[in-house]
This record gives C-alpha cells, sequence and structure tokens, in this order.
C-alpha cells in the first residue's frame, strides 16, 4: 500500500515560540541507589550541577522558557528545585501515576499541547551533545540517534533508502540497525504524537508491559508523518554509578571555565579538573583528578580522585577514588571505592 509522507514545511525560526520542552523525570533511579532513596536521579550532581541542570541550561540559552516536566517518584523536590533555580520559566509539572513507560508520561502531557505546537522531549537522565538550532530547523520531526555496539537495549532505528526512518523497534532481539535512539524527540505538530499515543494507550497496545514512546512515533510514521535522523556527540546515560563518574570526568574535562580556575586552599594540591562549589573548606589535602564538590563541604587531610562529593558533607582523613558521597555525609578514616547516600555517617577511625 502506498503511503503519501506528511513533512511539514512551515521551516522553523529560531525564535521558540511555538516550542514546548517536555523532560519526562518520574523513573525512580534504582541504578544509582542509595543516592535517589532521598533524591530524584535528575537531582543527582555531576560536574557541578544536577543532571537536570544540565539539560535546561542549554534549552534555556537556546531561548526556550515553555517547558512540561513529567515527575512521579520525588517530584516535589524537582518542582522545589526548577521554580527556585528556575523562576523566569513557564513550568508545568503533571504527575505520572503508575509509570507506565515513556510513552505514557509524554501523553500524560496531552492537555498541554495544541494543535500546531512543535515538541522537543528530552529524557530528563540523559545528558547529550547536540546542535539545537540545527534540529529545531527541520522541516520535518526528527530523532537523535547514534551507533552503537549493541543496540538491543535501546529502541532502534531503520532508515529507507533516502535517509528517512521507516521502522522503529524498541529492544529488539535481532536489531536491523546499530542506529540506537538517544532519548531526544523534535516532533513537528506534537498534537499528532498525542494522537498516536492515545490510540495506544486506549487500546493497551504494551511492549515488556509498558507503553513506550517509539510505539507512538512508530505509529505516526505508518500514518504517513516523515522523520529524519540527527546524529549527536557525547551521549551519556547516567543510570549507574560508573556511567555517572565516566560523565563527570568527561563533562570536567571538556569545560575549560573549570580548567582554569584557580583555587586557594590551606596546604592542598588541586589537579585538574576540579568543580568545588563555593563555601567549602577544605585544608591539608590532595583533590583531583576528575573531582567535584557540592557547597559548604568540609575536607580534611584527605585525598579525592574521580569522585563526586555532595553539599554539606564532611570528611576526614580519606581516600576515596570511583566514588560517589551523598550530601550531608560523614567519613573518617577509609581507603575505599564507595558509594553512599545523603544523611549518611560513617566513621572507620
Amino acid at each position: 500500500m502506498h503511503i503519501n509522507r506528511i513533512c511539514y514545511a512551515d521551516f522553523y525560526t529560531f525564535t521558540a515560540f511555538k516550542m514546548k520542552i517536555i523532560i519526562p523525570v518520574a523513573g525512580i533511579g534504582s541504578k544509582l541507589r542509595p543516592h535517589t532513596h532521598t533524591q530524584p536521579k535528575a537531582l543527582v550532581p555531576v560536574a557541578g550541577k544536577p543532571i537536570l541542570s544540565h539539560i535546561v541550561d542549554y534549552l534555556v540559552e537556546g531561548g526556550y522558557k515553555e517547558f512540561i516536566f513529567i515527575v512521579g517518584y520525588l517530584g516535589d523536590k524537582i518542582e522545589e528545585y526548577v521554580k527556585g533555580k528556575y523562576p523566569q520559566l513557564k513550568s508545568s509539572f503533571v504527575i505520572q501515576e503508575p509509570r507506565e513507560g515513556t510513552g505514557q508520561a509524554v501523553w500524560m502531557a496531552k492537555d498541554l499541547v495544541n494543535d500546531g505546537d512543535d515538541l522537543l522531549i528530552v529524557l530528563g537522565d540523559t545528558i547529550i551533545d547536540y546542535d539545537l538550532h540545527s534540529i529545531v530547523s527541520s522541516p520535518c520531526s526528527s530523532l537523535g540517534i547514534k551507533k552503537v555496539d549493541d543496540p538491543r537495549q535501546f529502541g532502534v532505528a531503520e532508515l529507507d533508502a533516502n535517509g528517512f526512518i521507516k521502522k522503529l523497534e524498541e529492544k529488539p532481539l535481532i536489531p536491523k540497525s546499530n542506529l540506537a535512539l538517544v532519548g531526544i524527540y523534535f516532533i513537528k505538530n506534537g498534537f499528532l504524537l498525542m494522537e498516536a499515543l492515545d490510540h495506544i494507550i486506549k487500546n493497551d497496545i504494551r511492549h515488556n508491559d509498558e507503553f513506550n514512546l517509539t510505539m507512538g512515533i512508530q505509529r505516526m510514521i505508518q500514518n504517513g508523518v516523515e522523520f529524519s535522523t540527527f546524529q549527536v556527540g557525547n551521549w551519556f546515560d547516567c543510570g549507574g554509578k560508573a556511567n555517572l563518574l565516566e560523565t563527570n570526568a568527561t563533562l570536567l574535562s571538556h569545560d575549560k571555565n573549570i580548567s582554569n580556575k584557580k583555587y586557594n586552599y590551606s596546604n592542598t594540591i588541586i589537579i585538574h579538573p576540579v568543580s568545588i562549589a563555593p563555601n567549602c573548606d577544605i585544608s591539608d589535602s590532595i583533590i583531583g583528578p576528575n573531582v567535584s564538590i557540592g557547597d559548604n563541604t568540609i575536607i580534611r587531610h584527605s585525598i579525592l580522585s574521580n569522585s563526586i562529593i555532595g553539599s554539606y558533607s564532611q570528611l576526614e582523613t580519606a581516600i576515596l577514588h570511583e566514588s560517589v558521597i551523598g550530601s550531608d555525609a560523614y567519613l573518617k578514616g577509609l581507603s575505599q571505592s564507595l558509594n553512599i547516600g545523603d544523611s549518611t555517617e560513617i566513621d572507620f577511625s
């Protein structure tokens, strides 16, 4: 059967007046336990600020002001953080409960999306290098992709001879391409996506017991909506300790402002790249490389490398590497690799 392609040719100018940003941040972040017992995964710090701020800051710099956050687990903390950090934004918060997949998460925002609204959907647990202006200037909907060695754990895009997406498949057992979806989706006329997701949810069409976003987009493709793709640069899925530390190290090394920043702490050696927040009290220590330290933290007689230390923590006589220490933690006398949550007190002296 021949399908007439639909491609919205009203070429998008970089004014952001009709674009809405949807950021799903409802997940519980089980791979980042114990840190996500007390805070949402999107607020876990990396390279000097929460994951969510890395995502939002880039979009705000691009001129966008209308955001829809899909919240769930500890969603009140997301709302409090966004309203405090970004009071200038027009922010809406939609609760996803129960949590039944990314498709359902986006569908929850249906009442906030009007016919003709373009959407940029960015998953709230990934940090991605992409060219925002190029994406939103596309005359057609477009999905971010990256070649991976094993695409079986991702949504996978299969392209036709002209480079348009002909099929999407979520976590296929036998992938027909190695082009993984990275978690950023530009949708021309997002109302059409909401219609597709509405059909899937009302007819209880699931994959692995979830309503996936790829299923809604695939229905749009079957209905003749044209989707192109765009390659992304660095792509960080901050879903576990190892990935979080790798992301921290890479972002620190790429930030010239961080590398050039001077610190003056008593009898302390700083090995860049490091990020140290204001009001820290550090002495008799070696900090770095690849270390992020939150604000109002006290560090004495310690050696830290390749680690993330939360705010309002206190470390004494600690030798840490490849470690993630939450906020309000106390640690004394240790040489280990740890994964310690918020409000923890440990004394090995």
